[in-house]
């Protein structure tokens, strides 16, 4: 039997222990989950460069030509339907033929390189 007057509940050490214990599991969480967050908007932003590339090709293909602007691969008649950009990322308003496309501020840090 218990006494009348013992209070029952959780003491401040035990609290604090909890929370301590919270504090280190999201110290280890958050690097791995921001790590994973890049490699995912870096693999959405080189799809992106691969469509880009290859309807750069086939407007090359099509027209002739070895320039071409982003206007003329990017519309609702054109060759890519949309382009969603991932992590604010800037892509090149002009492509030309065997150059590589180069995308710059993925996160306002990072930039990638696509070769064709």
């Amino acid at each position: 039997m218990k006494p009348q007057n013992a209070a029952s509940g959780f003491t401040l050490v035990e609290i604090m222990i909890v929370v301590v214990i919270i504090g280190l599991l999201a110290s280890l969480a958050i690097p791995a989950f921001q790590k994973v967050r890049s490699a995912s908007q870096d693999k959405a932003v080189l799809n992106n460069m691969r469509q880009l590339g290859g309807a750069a090709d086939q407007f090359f293909l099509e027209n002739g030509t070895n320039q071409a602007a982003i206007a003329s691969l990017i519309g609702s008649s054109n060759y890519i339907k949309i382009l969603s950009t991932v992590a604010n990322e800037t892509y090149p308003q002009n492509y030309s033929q065997s150059m590589p496309v180069i995308v710059s501020g993925i996160s306002g840090a990072r930039t990638l390189t696509y070769i064709q």
